[in-house]
């Protein structure tokens, strides 16, 4: 494997204007989340702000399944340059308005606009991807741009401490502005990002029903989203209960707690650069079905493990999530007609967001319930449904076509 081959897509000069504006925006996303927890514990005090961060969570996940299948038809109707520059622009926007924030309630309405502009933006950046590659060379990009989220969800925690502590709090909602600036005028860059066209003579709702259909109806696809379910389930307990094992049953910091998440998300980033290596040697299937059975694994000795195996664990866990969420956003290109593919987009980021809304609270009541148990029991629930899905897309582990209406099994 070359491990440069991920790298390749930057040769590609609409990829990487458009690869700069989204590393741009999600060094602004990691600033964004930071911000909104310091300035919940100025305004309600830090008992409260976990309470305002869950509710800005669940509100974020609710309008993502509600808006996201919209933003895919829309996507395909229109040039998505325009979407991507509404998008950011109006996120520097919502920024703006979070620097001057008084009360809590504004906290909730501004997230709820932050998030719309979430929902419309990131189906049509993906869409957008195979648009600028094209559906067969868009691997390595899909690669590149999972592995730069990776380590900006590692390191963009720490800068947004830096920044906060030499410029306070409330600035680094104006960092986060400028980031969206910057982005929007890198999009300007661009030609116009139009999908080659279908006649629509068809209903916004036939639009999005069509876009689901595309997903349940392929076997491939249909077999990664239901393994999109089960990374879903480990994802969440790691996200909501490894806080508990470090700093409850271990007795440690926050800065050991800090180390296994950074763990977590090196595996990922380590991932997806692995995926971009491999090329098209190996089947995305096979990525998605290793990936599903790695971190359902992973997180079952979670329970017993000290700092150092924990570690290790989530290291392990991290590869196991990206091998099941990157291949299948490339799948999606591959096995999708370009004029449908922001629907599809939009319908996929609707239903692994669906996913979420229900392994957390699973994770939750497995976290209160069984305390002490809680990695054993959600890996061994994660390994049952794996095995039910695997069971029923058994003997289709090959795809001998890419036409996305063909009947072609796994």
């Amino acid at each position: 494997m070359n491990a440069l081959a991920t790298f390749s897509a930057l040769r590609n000069p609409r990829f990487a204007r458009l690869y700069a504006a989204q590393t741009v925006s999600q060094i602004g996303d990691a600033l964004t989340w930071v911000g909104l927890a310091l300035l919940a514990a100025q305004l309600a005090g830090p008992d409260q702000a976990p309470v305002i961060l869950a509710l800005a969570l669940t509100l974020r996940v609710t309008v993502f399944v509600l808006l996201s299948p919209l933003a895919g038809v829309l996507a395909d109707r229109v040039n998505r340059r325009t979407v991507l520059l509404t998008c950011h622009f109006g996120r520097l926007l919502v920024m703006l308005g979070m620097f001057f924030v008084t009360q809590v309630w504004q906290i909730y309405v501004l997230m709820v606009l932050l998030n719309a502009f979430t929902a419309f933006f990131t189906p049509t950046n993906q869409a957008t991807v195979p648009l600028v590659m094209g559906r067969e060379d868009s691997r390595p990009a899909f690669a590149l741009s999972s592995a730069t989220t990776e380590l900006l969800a590692i390191v963009g925690p720490g800068l947004a401490g830096l920044l906060a502590a030499w410029l306070g709090t409330r600035a680094l909602f104006l960092v986060d502005a400028a980031s969206f600036l910057i982005a929007g005028l890198l999009i300007l860059t661009l030609p116009a990002l139009r999908a080659s066209t279908e006649p629509v003579a068809r209903s916004t709702l036939t639009d999005v029903k069509d876009g689901t259909a595309r997903l349940w109806r392929d076997p491939p696809v249909r077999f990664a989203l239901l393994m999109e379910l089960v990374a879903a389930v480990t994802g969440a307990l790691i996200l909501t209960a490894t806080v508990s094992r470090v700093q409850g049953d271990l007795k440690l910091g926050e800065a050991s707690y800090g180390w296994v998440m950074a763990a977590f998300g090196l595996g990922a980033a380590l991932a997806s650069l692995a995926v971009g290596a491999a090329g098209r040697r190996i089947p995305l299937t096979r990525f998605i079905a290793l990936g599903a059975l790695v971190t359902s694994v992973a997180i079952l000795p979670g329970d017993l493990l000290p700092l150092g195996g924990l570690m290790g664990f989530w290291l392990l866990a991290g590869i196991g999530q990206n091998w099941v969420n990157l291949p299948t956003e490339t799948l999606l290109a591959e096995r999708t007609d370009e004029a449908a593919q922001g629907r599809v987009y939009g319908a996929h980021f609707a239903w692994s967001h669906l996913w979420w809304a229900f392994a957390y609270p699973v994770a939750g009541l497995l976290g209160t319930r069984l305390p002490d148990q809680a990695f054993l029991v959600g890996g061994g629930l994660a390994l049952v449904l794996l095995a039910v899905v695997w069971w029923t897309h058994r003997g289709r582990m090959n795809i001998p076509s890419r036409d996305p209406n063909s009947a072609s099994t796994l």
